[in-house]
């Protein structure tokens, strides 16, 4: 198993409908993982990564201040 500290990117987006822009933000981590704003509001955006490639499972955990 191979664990690594992360930061969860910021980015924004913007959407063209019907002649007016919107904008939105989503966060993401590295290997193309999604993040849900509600996680870093609460948490943060460091986070602890653990890839078990026998099992073929990723789990991110919260890392504690």
């Amino acid at each position: 198993m191979k664990e690594r500290e992360v930061e969860a990117k910021r980015l924004v987006g913007k959407k063209l409908v019907r002649g007016k822009v919107y904008e939105y933000e989503y966060y993401t981590l590295p290997l193309n993982l999604y993040i849900p704003k509600s996680m870093v509001e609460k948490f943060g955006t460091r986070y602890m990564l653990e890839v078990d490639e026998d099992n073929g499972t990723i789990t991110i955990k919260p890392r504690g201040q």
